[in-house]
Order: C-alpha cells, then structure tokens, then sequence
C-alpha cells in the first residue's frame, strides 16, 4: 500500500491511517513524535537523548504516549489484579509488598505501551508512511530484531508535511481575521 507520494496534507495522513488501522488517532501520534525524533533524513533512532541520557526509540514514544493512557480507575483495577496475583509471593511487609506492586504495575504498563507502539508502527508501515530496519550487533536469534534495535524512517512527502510551517499572515489584512470582526452593541 504505496500511497505516500500522493498525500497532500494533514488529512491525507489520516485518511491513509483510517483505512489500516484500528486506532489512527494513537498512530498519528506516534508518526508525529517519530517525525519530531527524526533527522533531516527521516530517520529516528535506534536511541533517542533523553535528558541527556540515550534510550531506545520504543522506551521513548511508550514514555511519550504513557500520560494518554494514564487513568486512575484503570491504574487501580491493574493494581488490584496485580496485588492478586502476587498474593502468594508478598512477605507481609507492606511497605516492601507496596513497593514490589509497584514496580510489577509498572512493568505491565511499561509492555503494554511497547506492544501498543509496536502495532502502531507496523500500521505506519502497511500505510506506506514510513519504513523500519534494525541496527545493532547481529545475533543468532530466531526474532528478527533479537539483539538489535528498530530505526524507523519517516518517508520525506511525509516528514515535508509535518514539518511544514504554518503560512504567515500579514498583519492589518482580511486573512488575518477571517471570522470577521465582533462589534459591540
């Protein structure tokens, strides 16, 4: 599905990702925020500077998209089933059974945001939006990113359109306010 060349705009992006995906609108973020990682090539990855410290391109858009997905009754009902399934391995300390919920809830959000960018990514690249290869040491692994990390690259009609400037308006003309003016009576 090699539609890239013929998008024209925002929409057109959205209106590819419609037709390939179950959650455009969580793809169109991911391509957004690839698009924003990338360099003048398109390229993002495989480890993105984050305060100063390099993380893996996926760990990073998880981290990104985390606060979409963060609801309280949702984070509770996880814990809950996590305190339960833990019953039986929990030491009777609470702060220290407090602390080991904590870090196994984490550790499930944190697959779950992986697995949610992992499908977002492979509709970016059914659309024809944007491509992926691994970089890294080569392993003999049966996953064919076993030991290497994903470099995705935003195709350039693409990458254009995102990062396409808004157009300037020249101040004191009719295009400035095309809503027209508020009078007051």
């Amino acid at each position: 599905m090699e539609r890239a060349h013929d998008i024209t705009g925002i929409g057109g992006i959205y209106a590819v990702l419609v037709e390939v995906s179950n959650r455009p609108r969580y793809a169109f973020l991911v391509l957004q925020l690839v698009a924003e990682a990338a360099d003048g090539r398109g390229q993002a990855g495989p480890f993105i500077a984050q305060g100063g410290v390099p993380v893996l391109l996926r760990e990073w858009l998880c981290s990104q998209l985390l606060p979409m997905s963060e609801q309280p009754a949702r984070r509770a009902a996880l814990r809950a089933r996590v305190a339960a399934a833990l019953r039986d391995h929990l030491t009777g300390d609470a702060e220290h059974d407090a602390t080991r919920i904590d870090v196994a809830v984490e550790e499930q959000v944190q697959a779950v945001g992986r697995a949610n960018v992992s499908r977002a990514i492979s509709d970016l690249v059914r659309a024809g939006l944007m491509t992926r290869h691994y970089a890294g040491y080569a392993t003999n692994h049966k996953n064919r990113g076993g030991g290497r990390h994903a470099v995705y690259v935003v195709k350039p009609s693409v990458l254009a359109l995102l990062r396409k400037p808004a157009p300037l308006r020249r101040p004191g003309s009719l295009a400035a306010n095309p809503q027209g003016e508020l009078f007051a009576a």
